[in-house]
């Protein structure tokens, strides 16, 4: 604060204004002049001494309390009750005080290296010091905040800088930020995949005691860990918990779903359950949807299994048992009408598979366009170009079905055809980016899909209509259900139900795997529309390159963890993931083996087919690989050309794979 002190200059023109009358009074009377003129000497004299002390006074004051305020902020940074330390810009101790050497067990630690006391140090720079607020650390087993101050070496001699460190222990605060986040409520929903099944197959006196032991069970679960549990239907519990309680089951990798799983009071089929569980810090409502779009993934990726809202993504636990089929046939029937009406309500129709489609996904596409034929509409079959996957069903097509290859378009030119009041039918695939043409989705506006595979994180987004059902078969199995429930009679050509069938036939190996009575139901009626299993057959039939390059995959084959085959195909062959794929059942027949994966590079990516008896899960293997598929067949594509690090991730993803199912040998 400036401080002003008295001088002549400030009143210069008041004593000039008296000057002049002490003139006009001498000239006027020399006596009263003479007296006057003393007296204003006299008076200006007096003023100089008396503000000349007063002036002394003052300065001699703000020294002092200059002093006494250097004294009280030295004494105050001394006596801080919390712990104090200065270094210089090389992070060398100079100063610290008794409470920070007392976190340490020495006697002294002037002179050296912060950085040997709190590591949190070598990650800041001055720039960052001078922000002040460095965040929290953990500092002999307590939790301080950070904080700094900067002082600039202009005046040291050697120019160095310096750095006031002080810690706040907030402790306490953390306490309770760490008990108010545990203390967050979750809402889980509980639901048995296949009641209906089981209490039908279950004898009357024996279902009480199922039922009894079915909630003993659930409710010493979760209750066990202080959540509330309430039943509010005969097959779907309500869970709410706190948020630490929550912690401790996905610790334990939700063990109810084995412990439901081996009950045993009289029932034939094995009883399994879902579970969908929300994040914390929602409110009930949204809580609860959150949890039943979690129980709705679990669902739909064949249940017997858990999942977890975990930020934008979900977590699975679970989904070692094969998808349960379901005899009700009402969801088809239901769908399939649903799907008609939609059908007539379309200007154009277009169906579209999954990339490198296969016979499944070319087959249930010819299904849907016969349908669409039938509904008098305008339709078109999206396809790039063949593969030899399905070369035979295409030439096929182009000899017997001319105005159905010649609706055969690229996705370029669906895309300009595309109407916003068009329709668009997914068929083998539920996710965007594994379609043939994912610009297609952008500009459609009414989207259905139709799968057979497990759910994964990725979806269509909004469709209006969804069929997955991950206990079929083939989506050729499920389209074929649907066109039955459309019409009285299924109108299919010979050829439409020899690509239906064909589907049906290469995802079941001849109907030996993922075989079930609506499989053998739907494949009755496609018999019965004229599918002939000898020219069915034909379009399986390979070519010599193919036989040799899949014998040289099986040869070169090695084995991993004792019970995993895996192999590679070293080119980018035209046919190279129809190899793969062929291999990698032929390398299950090897004694011993519950699972195999072949490798093949395809442009810019490679390549993974996974297949199992059902021991081992590849579907769970693939997704930490960003794939997907069944518990028995998956797939993955790793974007990367190099073949040694692809199989390098692949056998880690199998180790965390049995390290989670404690398999680890």
């Amino acid at each position: 604060m400036e401080t002003k002190h008295f001088t002549l200059k400030n009143y210069q023109v008041y004593l000039g204004y008296i000057v002049v009358l002490i003139l006009a009074l001498f000239f006027q009377n020399r006596i009263m002049g003479t007296i006057s003129l003393v007296g204003f000497v006299f008076i200006v004299y007096y003023a100089i001494h008396q503000s000349d002390r007063n002036n002394a006074m003052v300065i001699s004051q703000m020294e002092s309390l200059s002093q006494d305020f250097d004294k009280l902020t030295e004494n105050a940074v001394f006596n801080m009750p919390f712990p104090l330390v200065v270094t210089d810009d090389e992070g060398m101790i100079q100063w610290y005080n008794g409470p920070f050497l007392k976190l340490f067990k020495e006697e002294t630690i002037m002179g050296k290296d912060l950085k040997t006391y709190v590591s949190s140090f070598v990650e800041y720079d001055f720039q960052t010091l001078k922000t002040g607020k460095l965040g929290h650390i953990e500092l002999a087993e307590e939790t301080y905040e950070l904080y700094s101050s900067v002082v600039e070496g202009k005046d040291r001699a050697d120019g160095r800088k310096l750095c006031l460190f002080y810690f706040i222990n907030n402790e306490e605060y953390f306490e309770l930020e760490k008990m108010y986040q545990e203390e967050q409520a979750v809402l889980a929903l509980v639901e048995l995949d296949n009641y209906n099944e089981v209490m039908d197959s279950t004898e009357a006196s024996s279902k009480p005691l199922l039922i009894a032991k079915v909630d003993q069970i659930v409710n010493e679960y979760f209750q066990s860990k202080g959540a509330l549990v309430r039943k509010f239907e005969d097959d779907t519990y309500l869970v709410v918990m706190r948020y630490q309680d929550f912690l401790g089951f996905r610790e334990n990798r939700f063990a109810l779903l084995d412990e439901v799983r081996s009950i045993n009071e009289g029932n034939t089929i094995d009883l399994t359950l879902s579970i969908g569980v929300s994040r914390k810090g929602l409110n009930f409502l949204e809580a609860y949807n959150e949890a039943d779009t979690s129980l709705d993934v679990a669902l739909g990726r064949g249940g017997d299994q858990a999942v977890v809202v975990a930020e934008d993504n979900y977590e699975y636990f679970g989904g070692k048992s094969k998808a349960v089929e379901k005899r009700n046939k009402v969801k088809a029937r239901v769908l399939g009408i649903a799907l008609r009406q939609l059908i007539d309500k379309s200007h154009r129709v277009f169906v579209m598979g999954h990339t490198n489609p296969d016979m499944d996904a070319i087959g249930a596409a010819v299904g849907v366009m016969s349908a669409v034929r039938n509904r008098g509409k305008e339709g078109y079959l999206v396809l790039n170009k063949s593969n030899p996957s399905i070369d035979n069903l295409m030439k096929r097509m182009r000899e017997e079905e001319k105005d159905l290859y010649g609706k055969v378009i690229t996705g370029d030119q669906a895309q300009e055809r595309m109407h916003p009041n068009d329709l668009l039918i997914l068929v083998d695939n539920h996710k965007p980016s594994f379609t043939i043409h994912p610009e297609l989705l952008e500009g459609a506006r009414n989207v259905v899909v139709i799968d057979h595979h497990r759910r994964g994180k990725e979806i269509v987004e909004d469709p209006v209509l969804t069929y997955i059902e991950p206990y079929a078969s083939s989506t050729s199995e499920l389209v074929t259900e649907m066109i039955t429930y459309m019409y009285d009679d299924t109108g299919f050509t010979t050829f439409e139900a020899d690509a239906l069938m064909s589907g049906i036939v290469v995802d079941t190996k001849n109907f030996t795997f993922r075989t079930g009575v609506r499989t053998f139901e739907a494949a009755s009626t496609l018999r019965r529309a004229g599918a002939d299993m000898g020219k069915v057959r034909v379009l399986f039939e390979d070519d010599y390159n193919t036989i040799i390059s899949r014998a040289g995959v099986v040869h070169k084959a090695k084995i991993v963890y004792e019970k995993i085959a895996i192999s590679r195909l070293e080119e980018d062959a035209e046919n190279g993931v129809l190899v793969s794929a062929q291999a990698a059942d032929e390398l299950l027949d090897i004694h011993g083996i519950k699972a195999s994966f072949v490798l093949s590079p395809k442009k810019d990516v490679i390549h993974i087919s996974g297949r199992s008896y059902g021991e081992i899960s590849v579907q769970l293997i693939l997704e930490k690989l960003g794939g997907g598929g069944h518990l028995n067949m998956a797939g993955a594509q790793l974007e990367m050309t190099n073949l040694d690090e692809a199989e390098g991730q692949l056998i880690e993803a199998i180790g965390e794979y049995f390290t989670e199912e404690g398999d680890v040998e």
